[in-house]
């Protein structure tokens, strides 16, 4: 993703802790430049007590909505609302949605059809459909878990908060291998990285305790890595590649 470009950050105060709001928009900078940052719920009430006093340290503007029906949800319309507004006033080349909340999938879904670049933070419980109609898609699981690793002296990782890899998310590693493999079955891992990211938004290697896809793949055991000059940087090229499973020939 262009780190460059602008976006607009629209949060749903009911439906996201405040607890690691700090880290939130760290990782949202990566991204690009949040612009527009803006959250929604109704202040009249106790459970957003404990966002009032971060929105000014993060500069996010409270957008007033009040429930007035029981049963709907009014956050949810004015979000949408709001998203459509911003994206017809051309200021912004993408969304990041704060939410663990289903209701924003088509929303999700529109903004990409507009050609915006939609990133979503949520819970791990937020659905599917939600996660797969963003760009990319972060768990705020993953955000406690770093916050805890930079105030842990020994630097270690909570295991409780991270995934164990599981034979689904290697296959998919290995096909995609294979998909952007050369005839001798290298591929480059920063375009492995990218279509990774295309196929499943909220795979993540910092879901299973890495903070690179690198260290993942090597900690797997199943694929080859092998670093290459780079002429245009100092840094090195990283390529790799599926281990080929050998078989043992019966001599007739």
């Amino acid at each position: 993703m262009n780190r460059n470009i602008n976006l607009a950050v629209l949060i749903d105060g009911d439906n996201i802790p405040s607890a690691h709001v700090k880290e939130m928009m760290e990782e949202i900078a990566k991204y690009g430049n949040p612009t527009i940052k803006r959250i929604y719920g109704d202040w009249t009430k106790p459970n957003l007590t404990k966002w009032k006093n971060l929105l000014l340290e993060n500069a996010i503007t409270p957008i007033q909505q009040y429930g007035y029906t029981t049963g709907k949800n009014a956050t949810d319309s004015a979000m949408i609302i709001d998203a459509m507004d911003i994206l017809y006033s051309n200021k912004v080349n993408g969304f990041c949605l704060v939410s663990s909340d289903s209701d924003f999938t088509r929303l999700a879904t529109r903004l990409r059809e507009a050609g915006m670049q939609v990133i979503g933070i949520g819970e791990k419980k937020t659905p599917n459909p939600f996660i797969v109609a963003c760009d990319k898609f972060v768990y705020i699981e993953v955000l406690k878990n770093q916050a805890e690793q930079k105030n842990d002296d020994d630097k270690n990782a909570d295991k409780t908060n991270v995934d164990k890899i599981t034979r689904k998310e290697i296959n998919l590693i290995k096909s995609t291998i294979s998909d952007l493999s050369d005839d001798d079955g290298w591929a480059f891992l920063g375009d492995v990285g990218s279509l990774l990211q295309k196929k499943q938004p909220n795979f993540d290697s910092r879901n299973y305790g890495f903070d690179k896809l690198t260290p993942l793949i090597r900690s797997i055991g199943n694929f080859e890595l092998e670093r290459r000059e780079n002429p245009k940087s100092k840094h090195k090229l990283i390529f790799v590649k599926n281990k080929e499973k050998h078989t043992t020939k019966s001599k007739k």
